[in-house]
């Protein structure tokens, strides 16, 4: 495990770079991001350790990052102030755009992976934002009306923008469709909904009816188009098929203390999730890989099984990411303790068969 100090400063995010498995970046706040500065370190991995290639000073907290996936030295940021800033590693301390339409603290920013020609934002303000790094003003403004804590693309379709808020909803929009009264919004899942149909029975008895809670963060599955999985305050994950929304959870991740702040799908396994939480664990999961049938049926799910946890970090934990290149199993995690660790999670898993599907 490899570790770097952010002093003076409690991590928010961290992302691995699309372009170099050795660069990682950490948004970061000082004060907590209750009041403050913010700062942007770009990181290196070298035979030494963690080094800090380059850093940048904000006015006021970063709450979120995103790599470009046009431009290998360019990173994106959410700031407390409202604005979105993007950053070259290759000049000096000065931002080289600067967008501010976002009435309150904007607090995700996602890169499209497939066009790579926009960005995405969502804010506190209870709107998303889509952006061209060669624009000055927004291309399209999608209202949720409710503070919004997570935004992003499709892995699998550039059209595809999806949203949690705190009003425990997802939310689906498709820039293909005409914005009419719709504003693109093309389907809303009640995160807290009973389940129905043939998983209702099991889902009930062992867990209830959920009361509904603030949504803080969700992610698309990379290699199963059409399942997301979602998490937040109530601590438990929940994996929904958007084909079928009204089945409810397919299956439930259950076992943090805390709000779940932040999850993400392997891009190297299909069954593989990693969670960080305000209980200062990151814990990998499964789930089970079989609980969707691909001929559009939903059969019956269940619980997801954690395959273990990595509990060396003291405070919350915000940020979390895999690595995108090597081995299956490195990643990142950050946190209010001020430290970025780099791990392996196959180290946290026991006897659990990982990686196999």
């Amino acid at each position: 495990m490899l570790e770097f100090r952010t002093q003076g400063f409690n991590g928010y995010a961290v992302k691995y770079s699309p372009f170099f498995d050795s660069r990682i970046a950490v948004a970061s706040a000082a004060n907590f991001g209750l009041v403050g500065n913010g700062r942007l370190y770009v990181l290196d991995l070298t035979p030494k350790g963690i080094v800090a290639e380059k850093w940048f000073d904000t006015q006021d907290s970063l709450y979120d990052l995103a790599w470009s996936e046009a431009h290998e030295n360019q990173v994106v940021v959410a700031a407390g102030d409202g604005t979105i800033k993007l950053f070259d590693i290759a000049l000096d301390q000065f931002p080289v755009q600067v967008w501010q339409e976002h009435k309150r603290e904007v607090f995700a920013v996602h890169w499209n992976l497939i066009t790579k020609d926009t960005f995405c934002s969502s804010s506190w303000d209870g709107t998303i934002k889509i952006w061209s790094p060669h624009r000055e003003d927004s291309l399209v403004t999608l209202p949720t009306h409710s503070c919004t804590y997570s935004a992003v693309f499709s892995p699998h379709s550039p059209s595809l923008l999806s949203s949690v808020s705190s009003d425990s909803h997802f939310r689906l929009f498709d820039l293909r469709t005409p914005a009419s009264v719709s504003n693109h919004l093309t389907l809303t899942i009640p995160l807290h909904a009973s389940p129905q149909g043939p998983i209702a029975p099991r889902f009930q008895q062992n867990l209830g009816a959920a009361a509904p809670s603030e949504a803080l963060t969700h992610d698309w599955n990379k290699y199963r188009s059409h399942l997301i999985a979602a998490a937040g305050v109530d601590r438990h994950i929940r994996t929904f098929d958007i084909r079928a929304p009204g089945q409810g959870p397919i299956s439930v991740f259950a076992g943090h203390d805390y709000a779940v702040r932040k999850i993400a799908w392997s891009p190297h396994l299909s069954d593989v999730l990693l969670s960080a939480s305000y209980d200062m664990t990151c814990r990998v999961w499964t789930d089970g890989n079989g609980a969707v049938n691909y001929g559009g049926k939903v059969l019956p799910g269940g619980f997801g099984e954690e395959l273990g946890r990595m509990d060396r970090h003291t405070e919350f934990v915000m940020g979390v990411d895999w690595c995108l290149f090597g081995a299956e199993g490195w990643c990142a995690s950050c946190g209010w303790d001020e430290r970025l660790l780099i791990w392996d999670v196959r180290e946290f898993i026991g006897g659990a068969r990982y990686g196999e599907e």
